[in-house]
């Protein structure tokens, strides 16, 4: 969470020099007049445009706070450090897997898996061990290009970064544009250890250009079809300087799979003396373009990555939010909690994704620990009964140029609310009780909802949802922020559905238990 926001309300503001972002405003900026929306100067992230919130000062809008999530978190990793940041800072406890833990009714906590998944979740005051669990789940990793174990070749003079695919991208957007990669890093220290690191690096490093029409005439129509093997890879420079020529031939075989500069480009951002520490790498290729409003309106927001790190963060604040002050847990029963996974865009199968039985250990650490050795036959079990998971992930907002390629009757809109998704054979985990239950939420607080359902003669994507419904056993809703451009490396969605989506969770948290009791399916 953004300590220095720039909220602005609907009419006017007064801007004063604590609440502005970090970075600075237009030269023409004056922060000790009032100023209308209409004239504020544009710009991205926190040095984006003045958000003009919806609803009251009670209700600030967390959109600008988002654009500065995503242009921290250019990978998993990022996303994942970032929240643990955020959540320390808001007085989370970080925990360890490998320790024992020492749980108690009120208190926050967090671990993290990876570095590229996080559980966080804050037991209320009026604990007892068969409340359940009110979670929010979503994933940090979305389509990417990652660099090769042996990355580096040569062809026609220049210096190529070979790559792999990373779930199933819109791989043409990803041509002519200003790449950079960031990941993570193993670095040997002086004394034989070695440390964990994350590395980015901001300015443009690779491109993958296309081949001029005058050599492609029929491109136009048949299409652009790239061999993803031998058209999508990175070119970086056309040839190393002598020093590194020079470097180049000292380095043993197993730094052979590296470029020399761009092994020095990562040494100098992690604050080595020499390439030789780097002795471990796990980067992705980034596009590099700042994460930003659009539209005449400023109703968008353009960035890569939506799908799916707008979820996790709006889950995340959300938990962070609701239990912010001393009293907001006080007459609190359950568990709150937001689970953020890896891994999902290539089927979670994997010890930090989904289908690793991260939450439902955790569920039954908390559980052991908050019982303190008075554990009754079947507490977990029963906690689970009266569990409830919101499968967060973004959903496909209708696309004005392809209406044919929706159902008829199930076509979301960008900005009007969160999409619950519904499919017969499971590919979502919706039932009409969890949708009933989500949507009486939004009722209440007057926060608009929609419905999707793919068309029969269409394939249906999948998400994090049914793989935990079925693994924990916990009732679940998928549901989604619409959006345009899905798995491209530049998506939009709209900006006021950022806000709602914030606002349903919150409300998740702070009413579900309220209007669950008040429904009884097996009894």
């Amino acid at each position: 969470m953004a300590l220095n926001r720039l909220q602005i309300f609907k009419s006017s503001a007064i801007v004063t020099p604590s609440s502005l972002p970090k970075y600075p405003l237009s030269a023409s900026f004056n922060a000790r007049r009032l100023r209308k929306i209409s004239t504020l100067p544009l710009f991205c992230s926190k040095s984006g445009p003045a958000l003009e919130v919806s609803d009251t000062a009670e209700s600030p809008s967390i959109v600008n706070d988002l654009l500065d999530y995503l242009n921290e978190s250019w990978t998993h990793f990022h996303a994942t450090a970032e929240a643990k940041r955020q959540l320390i800072a808001a007085g989370f406890h970080l925990l360890n897997e490998n320790d024992e833990w020492d749980l108690k009714p009120g208190g926050r906590y967090f671990f993290t898996r990876n570095m590229s998944s996080l559980v966080a979740f804050a037991v209320g005051e009026k604990y007892t061990s068969d409340s359940g669990f009110h979670a929010i789940a979503a994933h940090t990793d979305s389509p990417c290009l990652k660099l090769k174990p042996i990355y580096s070749s040569l062809k026609s003079g220049f210096h190529m970064m070979n790559v792999q695919t990373y779930g199933a991208g819109l791989w043409h957007t990803w041509f002519d544009r200003d790449l950079s990669v960031a990941g993570r890093a193993i670095v040997k220290t002086g004394d034989g250890s070695f440390l964990h690191k994350l590395v980015k690096v901001k300015r443009p490093l690779l491109r993958v250009p296309t081949l001029a029409i005058h050599l492609d005439r029929t491109v136009n129509t048949d299409g652009f079809k790239p061999n993803l093997e031998t058209h999508l890879v990175p070119l970086t420079a056309t040839k190393l300087e002598e020093a590194s020529t020079k470097s180049e031939e000292k380095t043993t075989s197993s730094k052979a799979a590296h470029h020399p500069l761009l092994m020095q480009v990562l040494s100098d951002e992690l604050g080595c003396s020499s390439s030789d520490e780097i002795v471990g790498i796990e980067l992705n290729v980034c596009d590099t373009q700042p994460s930003c409003l659009g539209g005449v309106n400023n109703e968008f927001i353009f960035s890569g990555r939506l799908d799916n790190l707008a979820s996790s963060y709006c889950a995340l604040r959300a938990l962070v939010d609701s239990c912010n002050l001393p009293e907001d847990l006080s007459n609190e029963h359950a568990i709150r909690m937001v689970a953020l996974f890896d891994n999902e865009e290539v089927g979670s199968g994997s010890v930090q994704g989904a289908g690793a039985t991260t939450m439902f250990q955790a569920m039954r650490r908390i559980i052991d620990c908050l019982a303190h050795e008075f554990l009754r036959e079947g507490d977990f079990e029963r906690a689970i009964r009266q569990s409830f998971l919101v499968s967060a992930d973004m959903a496909h907002g209708v696309h004005p140029n392809f209406v044919d390629k929706y159902e008829e009757h199930h076509r979301p809109e960008l900005q009007k609310g969160l999409v619950i998704k519904h499919n017969a054979n499971q590919r979502y985990a919706t039932s009409a009780v969890t949708a009933f239950l989500f949507k009486e939420i939004a009722n209440i607080h007057s926060l608009p909802t929609q419905e999707f359902v793919v068309r029969n003669d269409m394939g249906c994507g999948s998400t994090i949802g049914p793989i935990l419904a079925a693994g924990v056993g916990i009732r679940t809703v998928d549901c989604g922020i619409a959006q345009l451009s899905m798995h491209s490396v530049r998506e939009m969605c709209g900006k006021e559905d950022v806000d709602t989506a914030y606002k349903h969770f919150k409300a998740f948290y702070q009413t579900f238990s309220s209007i669950d009791k008040k429904l009884k399916v097996d009894y």
